[in-house]
């Protein structure tokens, strides 16, 4: 069996919906031809020369972190990020990006950090929640008017669901009003107090139809001044966004979590640090694969005892120790998000079996490499 490039972008598109990326990012194809056929995978945080070398000739990289994120102007062999876009291209290896669409997917990187934590997960710490774009109309029309008012509202593109047209819920109800001098109503006279027998009925129409339901309700409707509401309809959170919260099988102290966390994920010259009471017993955890610092008011507000990320600063950190008993436990970026490569092997696994192999690098590409031992509890001084 054949596995063209385009199959796995495919794959990889449905796993991690580009239409879930930040607005500022810069994910998918980066090169290679999706007519050619893929000889393997593999899968790393970042595209580093070092990560390239262990890319078999004809197979694709598949990267989290964008290679070209920022506005470029040359690939120019003689830049660095450029002399790595020719030597893809020379060896007929092709390079493509999840990042922030696979932060946001369900399953993503928090999932997996969530999982390489022993977490099961319950939530999402930011959900995503699409755009606004369905309108919910209430109108309220005699009753005997109202099966021509929901045809001409329908013939306007409104009541479509699915794969289903003309839905609408009605319920019948008594309508009141009073004509005053200047109006021409349509039942009754002016001066006297008219009821009448009235159907409300609802249905959905895209926002962008609004002008033309409006029109035609308008135009069927037996009143001078029809009685109607328009809502615009927010949708549910979805189980995509930034950021998980899980539970642990067993609450322990936040020292034994903090060196669970320490266990689970690669070792770095970052390591693990920890704000917060070392006794503090810990059950709930949110977790942010990659920098958090932007998620740090929903994980205080999250009904959970810890809070692990990554690049946490000191000025956000120290704000949130002094409002929330929520602990931080901060990681390097690269550990926060080498879980995910494991995950998104599985699914070119799960896709393609033997016909594809899929790995994923395990070469540091953690920009820090020196550390030093000291440790101090916060008791000492300098």
């Amino acid at each position: 069996m054949t596995v063209r490039l385009a199959d796995v972008i495919e794959a990889l598109d449905e796993a991690y919906p580009p239409s879930l990326a930040q607005s500022w990012d810069s994910v998918g194809l980066v090169c290679g031809d999706p007519d050619d056929a893929v000889d393997s995978v593999t899968v790393a945080v970042d595209a580093t020369p070092a990560v390239v070398d262990e890319v078999p000739e004809g197979g694709l990289l598949l990267a989290h972190h964008p290679l070209l994120l920022r506005g470029v102007d040359t690939v120019a062999a003689s830049t660095p990020k450029g002399a790595l876009v020719h030597r893809l291209i020379r060896t007929g290896r092709s390079l493509f990006t999840a990042h922030t669409n696979a932060d946001s997917a369900a399953p993503g990187v928090s999932d997996a950090l969530a999982d390489a934590l022993g977490l099961i997960v319950e939530g999402v710490l930011e959900p995503l929640t699409a755009a606004g774009d369905l309108d919910k109309w209430v109108v309220y029309v005699p009753r005997e008017n109202a099966e021509a008012v929901q045809e001409a509202v329908f013939e306007a593109g409104a009541g479509h669901i699915g794969d289903y047209s003309h839905c609408s819920w009605s319920v019948s109800g008594i309508g009141q009003f009073l004509p005053h001098e200047g109006a021409s109503p349509a039942i009754g006279s002016v001066g006297t107090v008219e009821r009448v027998a009235e159907d409300r009925f609802e249905v959905v129409a895209p926002a962008r139809a609004r002008g033309a339901v409006l029109a035609a309700m308008r135009a069927a409707h037996p009143y001078e001044e029809p009685a109607f509401d328009i809502f615009a309809l927010v949708p549910p959170p979805s189980d995509a966004g930034l950021g998980r919260i899980g539970r642990l099988a067993r609450p322990e102290p936040l020292r034994d979590f903090v060196s669970r966390v320490g266990a689970a994920l690669p070792r770095t010259s970052w390591g693990v640090r920890a704000a917060g009471d070392p006794d503090l017993p810990v059950s709930r955890v949110a977790v942010c694969g990659g920098a958090g610092d932007s998620l740090l008011a929903a994980a205080a507000g999250a009904d959970v005892q810890a809070y692990v990320t990554a690049d946490l600063r000191h000025h956000p950190a120290d704000e949130h120790r002094r409002a929330s008993a929520v602990a931080l436990v901060d990681v390097a970026h690269w550990a926060s998000e080498f879980p995910w490569c494991e995950q998104a092997a599985g699914v070119l696994r799960s896709r393609f079996e033997a016909a594809l192999p899929v790995r994923v690098c395990t070469i540091r590409t953690d920009p820090w490499n020196v550390g030093h031992p000291g440790y101090d509890d916060g008791g000492g001084r300098p």
